[in-house]
């Protein structure tokens, strides 16, 4: 979705009365809202996909619970910024929580200046993470544009190896590594070694198979 759009703020509680004063709370500031009674219904919702957001969900709901939700989530590689909220005061609950990732614990009644500073949190930490997978992504679809030559010199390239050991390595000349070499850091977006080098370890984790040599 286009980045244009108003942060998002998804709320799940099974009680209709909290669900209304949050969705007045946070369109006061001006941020979108949506509001779930259960997490089966929110999970519809999110295989859809959504804009720069974060969860504001009930640690006690009927069927699944939140914690079990947050669990859940993570199993798919969902990685939305979760507030969690209840009315009944759990330290053990709130550790869990915290622990798996949670940005914040709010215990009902809260203030509405809280709520608003965890959301603000979330939805700042969100935003971090989406310009982080765009790079991500964009990097990888340069790797992606390399020839299976031009990837293995790098490969050597970034283990500290020169033009002339890959060469040997590769049964090629020495100026057939530089022209590999070149090319790879213009496809790389990049200027210098020590650039090229730093985004090969950012996408190595990523690559399915090393590259033969």
């Amino acid at each position: 979705m286009e980045k244009s759009q108003s942060p998002l703020v998804i709320v799940v509680d099974d009680d209709v009365h909290m669900r209304e004063a949050l969705r007045n709370l946070f369109k006061s500031v001006g941020m979108e809202v949506e509001l779930f009674g259960s997490t089966s219904e929110l999970l519809v919702r999110l295989a859809k996909g959504t804009p720069e957001s974060c969860l504001v969900l009930d640690i006690r709901l009927p069927g699944v619970s939140g914690l079990d939700f947050q669990n859940q989530l993570a199993t798919v590689g969902n990685n939305i910024p979760i507030i969690f909220m209840t009315g009944h005061g759990d330290v053990l609950m709130s550790v869990r929580a915290m622990k798996a990732g949670a940005i914040d614990f709010l215990t009902k009644p809260f203030r509405d200046q809280d709520m608003l500073d965890a959301v603000s949190n979330a939805l700042a930490r969100d935003s971090s993470r989406r310009a982080s997978e765009g790079e991500m992504s964009a990097l990888m679809t340069r790797y992606e544009s390399l020839t299976m030559r031009e990837r293995q010199v790098l490969a050597l390239v970034t283990t500290g190896l020169m033009n002339k050991q890959i060469a040997g390595d590769l049964g090629l000349s020495e100026i057939t590594v530089k022209i590999h070499r070149g090319h790879a850091m213009e496809k790389m977006g990049v200027r210098t070694l020590a650039d090229l080098v730093k985004a090969y370890e950012t996408i190595s984790p990523r690559l399915k198979t090393p590259v033969p040599t």
